[in-house]
């Protein structure tokens, strides 16, 4: 690399603040740019696309209601719904001129066309629907759950038209768009029901489908209304806990739980006819509304274009002008700085870390401070302060490896007394369970044996990070069904582990303390970081190279990052860092899996959790034939 000036890299290092503020600016008045473009776009589509579905969706609401009325009636009014159908004709047209239009296919994404043809291959179906009314070879429910397929269709769309960038015009869109659906869902009720009133009865299967559209009508609307800001909500509140809709929801009560029509059949007529024509009135109203909300902010996205664009500029002049200026003034001054730190950090540094190293004290360093001739009193103390950076950085690594050492004493010396009154507690926990018979004692007994039993395993965790040894110890080979059950038990949520049937194998005795304590953690972790209603999956095999073990949880998972990140910690596990404790378990695993040479692996599981595979080698592996152990020392 060519070797370049001081007063090359300050000035640098000054046009580092401006090159910064140039591309925030570009970044704002971009994003600026990009907001209004995007906001225009979202008006556009839903001027194109939104408004001709919407009256899709009213016709199709419309014949619906008239074909139900048809099916049922013994002298049914032809022209009424063939008036329908030419109105839902019209109406589809309207849609496939501007939906596929050439204005329309330049603001609109792959994902809105797609569901512009889902929408248009479900209108293809109204003619052969319409013959099946005709020949009334379809039953009214049939009829209902066909238009209401055309319309769920639209309401797909709709959520891909609703791209507005401002996140609360996104949520106020949302909210009316689930009231909407609501509306329909009123309107396919009112099918069916106004049908069943006609013909005198309410068939089993068209029950369950109220059964289900009564209570989704309400929580749409509920979610819907909820959803939208005081200006907007309040009309639609007083509409809720309206006389209308209060008894609609008592109708819906009495058909849902009678199971047949309401006694009072001509009032469902009644709060549908006022219910749904002022529930379409204020949607209409609402979404004009909401369309004059974009306006003004659009309007304010073109202010605070020529805001940020004259702002930005000013300030990116001032920042060059101020550059060269200070730039000019201390390209002098910090030549004489240049040097004092270079004999710093390619003299007096290095000879005084070598010495450390060497075995040394740092008071054996009796250099004199960095002493420059300069007028600037900040240059002047920043020679000090490289001194007093020295000085501190020396103290520093002496105390912290002072620290360290005494840190794992401390570990060892308490892991150890907690463990001696732990394996005291367990001993007088087991002589009371010999000498107690009754079951509510014996249980409260067991549960405070299984916690007195993952004390020991904390306390076994410190002696490990102090690179203590753990301390219990088996004589005989261990089962490895046994030893994973071991482990099992050390954790607090362990009715949620399953562990499968695994083949003959045992492994040395000398290993299973820390084997068991290493599975602990793995299994510990899978508990905690998965659902509290799932289970995590223990299973084991032999394989060419020893004996796996796989701990698979059904939680969220982790990054890829995060995980690769973690797998490399646990092969080559770094120096103890005090400030990085909410990974304890896994570096003690690290450790013991490094002390025994287990690969412990972190997998994606195919659930979307993680699985630890845990490889246990040969050389910790006994023949099966041989004596087990059943007891263990401390």
């Amino acid at each position: 690399m060519p070797s370049q000036s001081l007063r090359f890299k300050l000035y640098s290092l000054l046009s580092l603040p401006i090159v910064a503020l140039i591309g925030l600016w570009t970044f704002v008045a971009g994003h600026v740019l990009g907001d209004f473009f995007e906001l225009s776009t979202a008006t556009a589509v839903f001027e194109e696309i939104g408004d001709p579905a919407g009256g899709l969706v009213s016709s199709l609401q419309k014949e619906r209601r008239d074909s139900a009325v048809f099916l049922s009636s013994g002298q049914p009014d032809a022209l009424r719904l063939a008036n329908a159908r030419r109105v839902t004709d019209q109406a589809v047209e309207q849609f496939r001129r501007t939906a596929t239009g050439e204005r329309a296919s330049t603001v609109t994404t792959q994902e809105m066309r797609v569901a512009i043809d889902a929408v248009l291959d479900r209108t293809k179906g109204l003619s052969r629907l319409r013959e099946k009314v005709d020949g009334k070879q379809s039953d009214r429910l049939e009829t209902v759950q066909a238009y209401g397929a055309i319309t769920d269709s639209v309401f797909r769309l709709y959520d891909q038209l609703i791209t507005v960038p401002r996140v609360q015009l996104y949520q106020q869109a949302i909210g009316l768009q689930r009231i909407a659906h609501a509306r329909d869902l009123i309107s396919r009720e009112d099918a069916l029901i106004s049908g069943a009133v006609m013909s005198g009865r309410l068939g089993h299967e068209e029950y369950e489908a109220i059964e289900v559209l009564a209570p989704n009508r309400q929580l749409l609307m509920g979610e819907g209304v909820a959803m939208l800001d005081t200006e907007l909500r309040a009309p639609f509140e007083r509409l809720v806990d309206g006389a209308d809709n209060t008894r609609l929801g008592a109708l819906e009560h009495e058909i849902v739980e009678e199971a047949r029509l309401p006694r009072d059949t001509a009032a469902w007529q009644e709060v549908v006819t006022r219910l749904g024509p002022a529930l379409d009135q204020l949607l209409d109203s609402r979404i004009q509304l909401l369309t004059g909300r974009s306006d003004d902010t659009a309007g304010a996205i073109i202010t605070r274009i020529v805001v940020v664009g004259g702002l930005g500029l000013t300030a990116i002049l001032v920042a060059v002008i101020w550059s060269v200026r200070l730039g000019r003034g201390l390209v002098e001054e910090l030549d004489g700085l240049r040097g004092a730190a270079t004999d710093v950090a390619e003299v007096r540094l290095p000879q005084l870390v070598e010495r450390l190293r060497s075995g040394q004290t740092a008071e054996a360093d009796t250099s004199s401070p960095i002493a420059v001739t300069t007028p600037t009193q900040e240059v002047r103390d920043l020679a000090n302060a490289f001194e007093s950076v020295r000085r501190t950085a020396v103290r520093a690594a002496v105390g912290q490896a002072e620290l360290r050492q005494g840190l794992n004493r401390v570990f060892r010396n308490l892991a150890r007394r907690n463990q001696s009154l732990v394996h005291r507690q367990l001993g007088q926990l087991d002589a009371m369970q010999r000498k107690t018979a009754e079951p509510d004692q014996l249980s409260d007994l067991f549960r405070l044996d299984h916690l007195t039993t993952r004390m020991r395993r904390q306390a076994e965790g410190l002696v490990i990070l102090s690179g203590a040894p753990a301390g219990r110890q088996w004589r005989r080979p261990v089962q490895m069904l046994d030893v994973v059950r071991g482990a099992v038990a050390e954790v607090e949520d362990y009715l949620r582990v399953n562990v499968q049937p695994m083949p003959e194998a045992t492994l040395t005795g000398g290993a299973a303390a820390d084997v068991i304590h290493l599975l602990a953690e793995l299994v510990e972790n899978a508990t905690v970081f998965s659902p509290p209603n799932t289970q995590v999956n223990i299973s084991g095999e032999l394989v060419g190279r020893g004996f796996a073990v796989e701990i698979e949880d059904r939680g969220l998972g982790m990054p890829d990052a995060e995980r690769d990140e973690l797998n490399r910690r646990l092969a080559d596990p770094p120096e103890f860092d005090l400030a990085d404790s909410d990974r304890l378990g896994l570096f003690v695993v690290g450790r013991l899996a490094v002390r025994h040479r287990i690969k412990v692996t972190l997998q994606r599981s195919a659930y979307g959790g993680t699985t630890a595979i845990v490889l246990i080698p040969s050389t910790l592996m006994t023949d099966p034939s041989g004596d087990l152990a059943h007891t263990h020392t401390d």
